[in-house]
């Protein structure tokens, strides 16, 4: 009987081994997966839209805000024409500026340019979407859909993730 706990505690061993090689393996490819997860992209023709987000809302909330990026890799300009979720009852594009020390909000009318070979940031303070008369409330760690139109690139639909409430780390993606 002696002889046998060798063996086995020496067959034991290789097979701790190889669960533990696949363990790492696996938590390799998460790791691995993590930064798509976390910026996610989408493209329309020439334009690439890079991190779309959204911050969670308090209960009865009625508007949120819409951030992300979009890169025209193209030697046209286009033009972001309207935007449509349904997560809300309407959506638009805002301009946020200072005039005279007071800081406003406007709708943008006629669509905002993408100009050829360059970026557009929709981010906190300056351009941004604003979701209005929500549906349900984004919660922090879902994702929500909505389908942004170009002029020329036409529709695409992408996901927003929604990050907590006083969240500012992704106003960097933005940028």
């Amino acid at each position: 009987m002696s002889n046998s706990f060798p063996a086995a505690r020496a067959q034991a061993h290789p097979r701790g081994f190889e669960h533990l090689g696949l363990a790492v393996i696996a938590l390799l490819f998460l790791f691995a997966c993590i930064p798509g997860a976390l910026a996610h992209e989408f493209k329309a023709g020439d334009l690439e839209i890079g991190h779309p987000w959204s911050r969670a809302t308090p209960p009865g909330a009625k508007v949120a805000g819409g951030y992300f990026t979009v890169t025209n890799k193209g030697s046209a300009p286009d033009r972001l024409l309207s935007i449509s979720s349904d997560i809300s009852d309407k959506a638009e594009l805002h301009e946020m500026g200072v005039k005279d020390g007071v800081m406003t909000m406007r709708p943008v009318t006629g669509g905002l340019e993408i100009p050829a070979g360059g970026k557009v940031a929709l981010k906190p303070g300056s351009y941004h979407l604003m979701f209005i008369g929500l549906k349900r409330q984004p919660k922090q760690g879902e994702k929500f859909p909505a389908t942004l139109t170009f002029e020329k690139a036409g529709s695409v639909k992408v996901e927003f993730l929604v990050e907590g409430m006083g969240e500012t780390e992704m106003d960097e993606h933005a940028d």
